[in-house]
């Protein structure tokens, strides 16, 4: 299977099946004497586990995290980071039926036609399991971030037909209720809306919404390696995710002009546009303003609502999917969207440090 690497500068490849032994990553290219030790990692790990409240999976995992390679003494060393989170109460039963029928909304059909093999275990490598790699990959490309000032904010936008109010945005209470709301009043709807969800055996999706603050300008090419482009790519890649908007998204289609621009204006601190609706970019690199961009991501496709389909070999029937499922996995997304935002801006910071010959004398001199 080709595809489990993304990044060139910085690049990371994920590894393991939902249940498979374990699961993990290999980060190349981070620079050595970054301080990082496997509670940097945990921390972010800890924010996706699921079987923490009563809107994710019952599956109960610790999801410790092993480094095994590229650190000492609390430092890392240049060299390959690789990472383990061993699965632990896999149950694999639950998903014996299935061996011979495709499930409404997964992967299931594609990966047959595609290698005319599956894991039917969970998913297999099109399990939600897979991001633990991205995550921990993440919570090092968010530590050099941080190095440089840059600052990440992830969290749930809407639910369903919930969605957060400018009037009660609060950053505070992303960490204060189950959904990662930063709007206390939405968060208790949502969670009612997700209550009847559960009831009648169903899901919902949702939308994730990601502030970058204290951005560099100019990271990002102008044609094939645009930071909106790049950042697009990586969205995309996490397997439920259905739209990504920048700025203001599709609603830049139905402004004029005179309303979508950005206008400059000299403040002390320099040269800064009066308005974002671009959302931190033009002509795919970096303004300097606040990257603001959003994913929708889709209800959770299994569900115990009687579906349609078929089997392997054509045969019509009924199914309720069984096993541990969340009925939203949007609340757990926030920590992937942010990681892969994370990597995404770092493989574009190292790849702007030869940008200009300037920058290349400044290093070598």
């Amino acid at each position: 299977m080709a595809g489990s690497s993304y990044g060139n500068f910085f690049q990371i490849t994920t590894w393991g099946e939902s249940h498979g032994k374990g699961l993990g990553v290999v980060v190349d290219g981070c620079p050595a004497g970054l301080s990082l030790c496997e509670e940097d990692i945990q921390k972010f790990l800890d924010r996706r586990k699921p079987g923490q409240n009563r809107f994710s999976t019952p599956r109960k995992e610790d999801d410790t995290v092993e480094i095994l390679s590229g650190i000492f003494e609390g430092k890392t060393t240049g060299t390959p980071i690789s990472m383990l989170v061993y699965n632990k109460t896999q149950r694999s039963a639950d998903y014996s039926e299935i061996a011979q029928y495709y499930r409404p909304g997964h992967a299931d059909y594609t990966f047959d036609m595609k290698y005319g093999f599956r894991d039917y275990r969970g998913g297999g490598r099109s399990s939600g399991r897979e991001t633990i790699g991205r995550v921990a990959a993440g919570a090092i490309a968010s530590k050099i971030l941080d190095q440089l000032g840059i600052r990440l904010t992830s969290y749930t936008r809407s639910i369903g037909p919930v969605e957060i109010s400018p009037e009660h945005f609060d950053i505070s209470q992303i960490n204060q209720n189950l959904l990662n709301m930063p709007d206390s009043q939405a968060a208790q709807k949502a969670s009612d809306y997700l209550d009847e969800c559960r009831k009648s055996g169903d899901s919902s999706g949702g939308v994730v919404e990601c502030i970058v603050e204290h951005m560099i300008p100019g990271l990002g090419d102008p044609v094939f390696e645009k930071l909106s482009s790049n950042l697009a790519k990586s969205m995309f890649s996490i397997g439920a995710v259905k739209s990504f908007e920048l700025g203001d998204g599709l609603a830049a289609s139905r402004a004029k002009g005179s309303e979508n621009n950005d206008t400059f204006v000299r403040t002390a601190d320099g040269i800064q546009k009066s308005t974002n609706h671009s959302g931190g970019t033009l002509g795919g690199i970096s303004d300097g303003s606040d990257l603001i961009f959003r994913v929708g991501i889709k209800p959770t496709p299994s569900i115990s609502v009687p579906q349609k389909t078929v089997t392997r070999s054509g045969e019509e029937l009924e199914v309720q999917v069984k096993g541990r499922h969340d009925p939203v996995i949007v609340p757990r997304a926030v920590v992937v969207v942010e990681s892969m935002a994370a990597i995404t801006l770092v493989n574009a910071l190292f790849s702007n440090m030869y940008s200009t010959m300037d920058g290349v004398t400044r290093f070598y001199r």
